[in-house]
């Protein structure tokens, strides 16, 4: 056995890619705290069984040393008041870095068990009694490879890889862990603060946005509909692009939406003569969500009932300025650090 497993290129990059690129009932991260403790009534959910795309896994009783393997996973575990016993890295931001960390996770060092590849000695090592893998593009053999050590659970077959909305992930993890009850409650909290912002901007509804992602020699990228990560947008009610992809440097005019939102993007990008040249730049409609080290990239990367929030927090009274109709009205910088 490979003690060590590697990602497929093609998934490494785009993560590596993200990495670098990268309350009304919810939890809050000052006075919530996760336990692996067992809430009175979860023990008689088990036996459960999760579908999955590699199958099904029963989980005879409930999990109390829980390992994720999926780059966010282990906050839909702290969400839903679980501490896992070893994570898998994400974006090199641990669960005590993270502003909306519950509090009793804050100072821990929490073991992990790889970022790009997994350690199987490692994880093995932590004895768990449940692998979560929703968002962590393992394969077939990977999976087998892991059900041996522990009950693993990976995502459903329908989304690509790495593209389960977070609603469903909460869902799914709820079960797992038998707290489904949670986990529903959570779903609920998160929607309502979506449509907390809908009813707020009805001026939102059907808005064309555009949602840049980094940029490179030569474009930037465009996310779609296509990517999880423009799932935010499309619940306040913008309008975007189908599809993900780049933007060249001498199309540059096709981004002239409602809104231009830039995550990552270089400042010398910015400053390109067709970019200005854009009615959505000239009239203050750009807004600037910070660089890949930011919290605002790592809110989005995670896409969890912790973090969502958190994001929700900082991008709606931008896009409120960017899209009022008066141009005197600018979205604030993020970070106002800066």
């Amino acid at each position: 056995m490979n003690p060590r497993l590697r990602l497929p290129a093609a998934v490494a990059a785009a993560l590596l890619g993200l990495a670098l690129l990268a309350a009304c009932g919810t939890p809050n991260p000052e006075t919530d705290s996760a336990s692996a403790g067992t809430p009175p009534s979860a023990g008689s959910a088990f036996p459960v069984t999760v579908e999955h795309k590699f199958g099904s896994t029963t989980i005879p009783e409930q999990p109390q040393r829980v390992v994720t393997i999926g780059f966010n996973d282990q906050d839909f575990a702290l969400a839903l008041g679980v501490e896992p016993v070893g994570v898998r890295e994400f974006l090199g931001y641990p669960a005590p870095d993270r502003p909306w960390a519950p509090e009793g996770v804050r100072g821990k060092e929490i073991p992990t068990v790889g970022a790009e590849e997994l350690d199987l000695e490692r994880i093995a090592g932590l004895q768990p009694d449940l692998i979560l893998g929703i968002n962590s593009y393992i394969d077939a053999e990977t999976y087998e490879l892991l059900s041996g050590i522990a009950p693993t659970v990976a995502q459903t077959a329908d989304h690509p890889d790495g593209a389960t909305p977070w609603d469903e992930q909460t869902e799914q993890t709820g079960v797992a862990l038998g707290r489904r009850d949670r986990a529903a409650e959570l779903i609920e909290s998160t929607a309502e603060r979506f449509d907390a912002a809908v009813a707020e901007h009805p001026e939102f509804a059907g808005k064309r946005a555009a949602f840049l992602l980094g940029s490179g020699a030569s474009g930037v990228w465009s996310v779609g509909t296509d990517d999880y990560r423009a799932g935010w947008l499309t619940q306040l009610g913008f309008a975007v692009d189908d599809t993900s992809g780049e933007v060249s440097y001498e199309k540059l005019d096709t981004l002239d939406r409602d809104v231009l939102i830039g995550e990552g993007v270089a400042q010398a990008d910015l400053d390109r003569e067709l970019m200005r040249q854009l009615a959505v730049v000239r009239e203050g409609r750009y807004v600037g969500l910070g660089a890949f080290d930011d919290d605002f990239a790592a809110a989005l990367g995670f896409n969890s009932p912790l973090s969502i929030p958190f994001l929700l927090d900082i991008a709606v009274p931008r896009l409120a300025a960017a899209v009022d109709g008066d141009p005197a009205t600018r979205p604030d910088p993020y970070p106002e650090s800066r």
